[in-house]
């Protein structure tokens, strides 16, 4: 069966990267959630997650996807250690503001502005790119995000003393890397399947 490409015409596409809500829509059709199997329901993890025209799409190969959910979900949510939330959501953030993918940098930013209470930081880092001055801590952590989004192979030794200066241990070295590394991926995917909406 030949998969029918949709292409919408859509009003007032984002264009600007923003915390505000704003929505997604792919290119190829989601599943249908009357076509859901229990294997489907199994891939996504959350059963909320029918309602979103991304995961019912990723639903079509469930086994990639609940690995993709549980990866995810440890990552951002499993914080009894390591990094907290808020800088986590930070790497999220600077690896999509990077990748130019306005949908995950308005969830992650939302993200990192709850958890750390600094909202017109996270919108500098929006507004003016990865290379605003956010303080040494949040710099770092930016920073090394950016090397490992743009080129992985370059990520090494510099980024993790610089890390390492601003006091992270090696579980949170190595959250910022989790974080970022997971979204410069997530960003690529879904900038290659769809594209945003305005809000809803």
């Amino acid at each position: 069966m030949t998969e029918t490409v949709i292409h919408p015409t859509i009003e007032d596409r984002p264009s600007v990267f923003t915390q505000k809500e704003i929505g997604w829509t792919p290119w190829l059709h989601p599943l249908p959630e009357e076509e859901l199997t229990e294997r489907h329901w199994r891939g996504l993890v959350d059963a909320s997650r029918a309602k979103s025209p991304y995961f019912m799409l990723l639903a079509r190969d469930p086994e990639v996807l609940e690995a993709r959910t549980k990866t995810d979900k440890d990552i951002f949510y499993n914080v009894e250690a390591g990094l907290p939330r808020a800088e986590r959501e930070l790497a999220a953030t600077a690896a999509s503001r990077t990748n130019g993918c306005i949908f995950c940098a308005s969830v992650h930013s939302r993200f990192a502005s709850h958890h750390s209470k600094r909202s017109d930081d996270v919108q500098r880092l929006l507004n003016e790119g990865t290379g605003t001055d956010l303080g040494s801590r949040w710099n770092a952590i930016v920073s090394s995000s950016v090397a490992l989004t743009a080129t992985p192979s370059e990520f090494g030794a510099g980024e993790i003393a610089e890390l390492r200066k601003e006091g992270l241990s090696d579980l949170e070295i190595a959250d910022v890397i989790h974080g970022a590394a997971f979204f410069n991926w997530a960003n690529r995917l879904m900038l290659s399947l769809g594209e945003p909406l305005p809000a809803q």
